[in-house]
Formats: C-alpha cells, sequence, structure tokens
C-alpha cells in the first residue's frame, strides 16, 4: 500500500514539475515577441514593429477605428533622427471606414535612407520615426492625434 502511495505521489511531482516548465516556457515565448504598437482604443500597428529595421518601400498595416479615417485615408509620415521629413503618404482602409469599429488598413512608403556612409549598426543616423496621423480635416487641435514609432533604417 505504501508503495503504491509513493509511486501516486511521484507521479503527480512529475506532473506538476511538467506543468510548471511548460507555463514558465509559453511566459518565456510570449516575453521575446515584440510589442506592437498601439494606442489603446483608437489604433494597432501589425507591421512593421517598434524599433524593427525598415528598408525602402516598405507597407505599413494595422487597424484603426472608423473615426482615424477621412475619406478612407490617413497621413502616414517616415522621419529620420533629426525630425526630418523623408517620405510621406496615405494609409488606405481596407473596408468600410465609416463606423466606429476598427477597420483594416494599409499603406506603403519609399524613401531613401538618411544612413550616413560607413555608419555601424547602433549609429544615430540609422534612427527614424514613423507618425500614423490622425486625418483632421477640421484643422483644430483638440481633434489632432497620432501614434509616433521608432524604427530603425538598414
Amino acid at each position: 500500500m505504501r508503495f503504491k502511495i509513493l509511486i501516486f505521489l511521484a507521479f503527480v511531482a512529475v506532473a506538476l514539475v511538467l506543468i510548471y516548465y511548460l507555463a514558465v516556457e509559453k511566459e518565456s515565448k510570449i516575453a521575446d515577441m515584440p510589442a506592437r504598437a498601439e494606442k489603446p482604443g483608437l489604433i494597432k500597428v501589425e507591421s512593421p514593429f517598434p524599433d524593427q529595421k525598415i528598408k525602402s518601400p516598405f507597407v505599413v498595416k494595422g487597424e484603426a477605428r472608423g473615426y482615424w479615417f477621412f475619406e478612407a485615408s490617413f497621413p502616414i509620415i517616415l522621419a529620420d533622427w533629426d525630425g526630418r521629413i523623408i517620405a510621406e503618404h496615405y494609409a488606405q482602409a481596407k473596408g468600410e471606414w465609416m463606423t466606429e469599429n476598427y477597420v483594416p488598413f494599409e499603406g506603403a512608403l519609399e524613401f531613401e535612407s538618411p544612413v550616413f556612409e560607413g555608419a555601424d549598426e547602433s549609429h544615430f543616423s540609422r534612427r527614424g520615426f514613423l507618425i500614423l496621423k490622425k486625418d483632421n480635416p477640421s484643422g483644430l487641435p483638440e481633434n489632432d492625434d497620432a501614434l509616433e514609432m521608432q524604427v530603425w533604417f538598414e
């Protein structure tokens, strides 16, 4: 009888260790995933990720609430390390934009690399910023909004 109890306890101990290992492994994989850029409740960017390396041309994808758009688009801007605009275009809604729900969007940007010749991987000239602006046809400052994220030029 004692032998059966010892076998049972050993089985339970192995099961608990296995469950713990799987939980820790899952958490570490989730922690290793890059965080997506978002303004909670307004806009989510699927690609690129914050701090991702980009090269021309690249595509911006995600979803935004319908009121982020005007006439099914909103501006996307790429700036270099010094804040100079190096590319501007529009993201287009990929569905019905006259809603308060999330609407998929996509936009492409082409640019000339601002990276200094001979710059290493961590050189400041490789840093840039992607800005997704809420379209604001009224021009009123209280209606302005934007999501800004850092990117790195290849």
